[in-house]
């Protein structure tokens, strides 16, 4: 792999995971998962398995990614030649594949919410639900929106790891910070707003239930973008000298933060202009723009800010189609450009009944779900944790110990034991925990 091919910098590679991770799945699944999940219940059950079984498998895909140099499929033929674990890569290939193509769908609706507000469609607006249901609703705007994601997606990936990525995120991800802090702090000061905070922080364990377990176990690896060898891909590009320790500790924690600070957006303005935390996909959509219609300035500030959030939603999906195109050249990069064009254009047609699902294929279920639900639900609620847990056996059982601890302790100053530490989390606790959780689902066991 040449030089130009690398993250050009350690804090370019965290960014750019961190945008990975941050993306809709903190600031737009979360929320509305949390909101339909018991609130408080669900962080706290979303924490735990974010540090227990998120963070080690989190270091299992770098140390995958990094050891091999390869995409997601390769990797595993580089560590495991001769065997059936590429499998696993192309299991994560082909999800990233299906999840970007619903996840354009979204990307999308922020694409028409900033058309919106720099329109002034949304400061013309007193009933938002009506307009966030025109929005996803109309056909023509739902393709119109989606087609535009990805045609911005595919510019930025066909651009290269450090001069596409790489750059893009470096702008990004601060100015994200920036504005959903002052946010928080405006939406904490709203009459009534202390009831939103006790909904998110105060647990109610009578609350969790079976499926609740699985939501928050499969938010997690949405989170961090794991189980699909997004990951991979990215740790691929890194250099040996990178500390593959604090760069997934300071992942991991970027995205608490923004989940945290969502929540503090979300629920306290939930609660104080009346409306319901188990809104669903739409919240963000509906709370927001009432929120920004009680800030100085607000309509300016809501366009500014749903920019922001495009281009959070963009870098996750810059993971996704990198993780595709670079299983498609297997590392040659000539032939990025020519490929990147017409995977975006696939995914994109794969994406378009996902579009419809909130209009004229509405009633159109599958297992009583509509296509956009049951792709959610099959990918992050099990395809996400199955490839988490091949992950997990495949680092901590089929590779060598000494191996494994050997090459994650390049680069790094972490102590031994604290290393040590992981691997007994990435042989032990996480295979175990994700296994719990699919026998506590599948009626096998009650926990």
């Amino acid at each position: 792999m040449s030089k130009s091919t690398h993250w050009s910098s350690k804090i370019g590679f965290i960014l750019s995971a961190a945008g990975s991770a941050i993306g809709l799945g903190a600031i737009w699944k979360f929320p509305y998962t949390a909101g339909t999940n018991g609130g408080a219940v669900f962080f706290l059950l979303f924490l735990l398995f974010t540090i227990l079984i998120g963070l080690p498998i989190l270091l299992a895909e770098f140390y995958i990614g990094r050891k091999s140099g390869k995409n997601a499929i390769d990797a595993f033929k580089t560590l495991a030649p001769g065997t059936p674990w590429h499998w696993v890569g192309r299991m994560g290939v082909l999800a990233c594949f299906i999840l970007l193509s619903f996840y354009s769908v979204v990307g999308g609706w922020v694409l028409a919410y900033v058309v919106h507000a720099f329109q002034g469609a949304v400061s013309a607006q007193t009933d938002f639900e009506a307009l966030f249901n025109q929005t996803i609703s109309s056909p023509a705007s739902a393709i119109g929106y989606q087609a535009l994601f990805m045609l911005l997606t595919v510019a930025v990936v066909q651009g290269g790891i450090a001069q596409g990525i790489e750059k893009a995120s470096r702008w990004l991800m601060p100015a994200l910070f920036v504005m959903f802090l002052l946010l928080a702090v405006r939406s904490l000061t709203l009459p009534g707003a202390m009831e939103g905070v006790a909904f998110l922080l105060q647990p109610d364990f009578s609350a969790v239930t079976t499926s609740s377990v699985l939501t928050a176990l499969g938010q997690a690896f949405f989170a961090l973008s794991l189980g699909v060898s997004a990951m991979i891909t990215y740790a691929a590009y890194l250099e040996k000298e990178q500390d593959l320790f604090r760069s997934a500790n300071s992942v991991m924690w970027l995205n608490m933060l923004v989940s945290l600070l969502a929540g503090l957006v979300i629920f306290p303005a939930v609660f104080a202009f009346g409306f319901k935390p188990g809104a669903g996909p739409g919240l963000i959509f509906i709370v927001l723009p009432a929120v920004f219609q009680n800030i100085p300035f607000g309509n300016v500030l809501f366009a500014v800010f749903m920019l922001l959030v495009s281009f959070a939603t963009l870098t996750s999906a810059f993971a996704m189609l990198e993780t595709v195109l670079a299983a498609t050249i297997h590392n040659h990069e000539s032939r990025r450009r020519k490929a990147a064009w017409p995977l975006g254009a696939a995914i994109l047609v794969v994406g378009i009944p996902s579009a419809l699902s909130f209009g004229i294929m509405a009633e159109t279920k599958i297992f009583g779900k509509t296509v956009f639900d049951l792709w959610d639900y099959l990918i992050t609620s099990w395809i996400m944790p199955v490839g988490a847990l091949f992950i997990a056996i495949f680092a901590g059982w089929m590779q060598k110990r000494e191996n494994v601890l050997a090459h994650m302790r390049q680069g790094t100053s972490v102590p031994q034991k604290l290393t040590a530490a992981w691997y007994f989390a990435l042989r032990y606790l996480a295979p175990i925990a994700i296994l719990l959780v699919f026998a506590n689902t599948l009626g096998w066991i009650t926990v």
